[in-house]
């Protein structure tokens, strides 16, 4: 506290207890506004980032679940995924296919003759030929093997060509791999210019790698050949579309593999449970920040709180819009176009409950609608997305929101410590003044002392004199 005192010598008053009555007095208005408005910021500045948390989880569920392959009305299964797996999409219809692998599609794999270590290449070009594109790859006077090696790299990696050097007990050799599969996609090199780049030349589909020629290593780059029920199949790669209707599936190894296409109902129900879990973790969370408690207290007298966003129009229109998206219809869904179809209703809550029974009713009679009703444009998940990303969004109405409320409390927090100066100069202002007093109090006290002895003194003589 500013000022001092001697706590009323003079006047034998609490002087510090006085002055700090008074100003407590004058502070308190003003300190209980600022103090009820900065817990009222923090509170709803923390209820605002469970908001957003609580919003930001829900729509990365939504986006998650927002894929084809979540909501695929038909499911496929491999009886052997070592030979072959495979994945649904449009146009499948069910049935069952068994699929022989002979031989996977390979990519081309050729070598250089034996080059001797210490070779130093004269300045030319490589001309490097897969199928119907080539590359020229240029040499530079004095160029080793490993810069042979990492100029191939560095022009032709985007290509899916890459180069490396093998080293056995006879010497090194340049090696040449590709990402490209299927016969005909061969490399081959031609070199020009200075001829000591002769030992880099390589027929990739007629010649065999030898000590003295380059060529291709153990064999050409060739198709992945397999049947469906017994038709003859070949592919470039050994990822296959368009075979089966629908269906693509990834060559893994030779051998058979029988594929199944069924009704995906399990798959449904546990997307759209995951579907409703995430909306009623949104809504709970929801509840928890707006809903309004009334209860007793110990004299039986009834009493009311509310939560941090208890009546908050944005949280209001947030749970307006939500609930709009979720009654509404889409345009993809074929026979179903709301919710309540698939046994899925709204509680007091807000939250929503399945019926187990409805729902397996639907997907067994409408399996196929459910893709179109959940994903893709003007699907529900996309919808509900939208519905919320104003909020969630950098700058949204969450961060605006909360930019306003850090704005407040630093306003507060000026008006604090304004509060807390103005205070300081009251307390040394009534301080300087009760001291004076008390010194005034003390003086006169003095006075009066003096005044008395004397009287005194005078009436002692006077009653001696007579």
């Amino acid at each position: 506290m500013a000022g001092t005192s001697i706590n009323g010598v003079g006047s034998g008053y609490d002087i510090d207890s006085i002055v700090t009555s008074l100003v407590n007095a004058q502070k308190a208005p003003k300190q209980s506004q600022i103090t009820t408005q900065q817990t009222k910021a923090n509170t709803q500045l923390s209820a605002l980032g469970t908001l957003k948390s609580a919003l930001s989880t829900y729509q990365a569920a939504l986006d998650k679940l927002n894929d084809a392959s979540s909501f695929a009305g038909l499911a496929v299964k491999s009886s052997s995924t070592d030979t072959l797996t495979a994945t649904v999409g449009a146009g499948a219809t069910g049935g069952s296919y068994k699929v022989v692998v002979g031989n996977l599609a390979t990519s081309s794999k050729v070598a250089t003759q034996y080059i001797d270590k210490s070779t130093s290449f004269g300045a030319g070009s490589l001309k490097i030929t897969q199928g119907n594109s080539s590359y020229t790859v240029n040499v530079s006077a004095g160029a080793s093997l490993s810069d042979v090696r990492d100029s191939i790299n560095s022009q032709l990696k985007s290509s899916g060509i890459t180069a490396n050097i093998i080293t056995d007990a006879t010497g090194p050799r340049l090696v040449l791999g590709s990402t490209t599969t299927g016969a005909g996609s061969d490399i081959s090199i031609e070199a020009s210019g200075d001829s000591s780049l002769d030992v880099l030349k390589i027929d990739g589909s007629g010649t065999k790698a030898s000590a003295t020629a380059g060529g291709y290593i153990d064999t050409v780059a060739k198709d992945a050949n397999y049947t469906i029920d017994g038709l003859q199949m070949s592919s470039a790669t050994n990822t296959v579309s368009g075979a089966i209707s629908g269906v693509s599936f990834t060559l893994v190894a030779a051998g058979s593999s029988t594929v199944t296409v069924d009704t995906n109902k399990d798959g449904l129900k546990t997307s759209i449970k995951s579907f409703v879990d995430s909306y009623n973790a949104l809504i709970t969370s929801i509840n928890s920040l707006t809903k309004v408690t009334n209860t007793t207290d110990s004299s039986g007298k009834p009493t009311t709180s509310a939560a941090a966003l208890s009546g908050d129009a944005m949280t209001r229109t947030l749970l307006s819009g939500l609930r709009n998206e979720l009654v509404g219809s889409s345009d993809s869904g074929g026979s179903i176009k709301l919710l309540s179809q698939l046994g899925i209703s709204t509680k007091n809550d807000g939250t929503l409950s399945i019926d187990d029974k409805k729902l397996d009713t639907a997907l067994t009679n409408n399996f196929s609608s459910v893709q179109g009703f959940f994903t893709g444009s003007g699907g529900l998940l996309e919808r509900m997305s939208a519905s919320v990303k104003s909020y969630t969004q950098s700058n949204g109405l969450l961060d605006q929101r909360t930019s306003n409320l850090n704005q407040t409390l630093s306003d507060l927090a000026t008006q604090q410590t304004a509060l807390t100066n103005r205070m300081d100069k009251l307390t040394t202002t009534l301080m300087a003044k009760y001291n004076a007093m008390d010194s005034l109090v003390a003086q006169l006290k003095a006075t009066s002392s003096s005044v008395m002895t004397t009287l005194n003194a005078l009436n002692k003589a006077s009653s001696s004199n007579s």
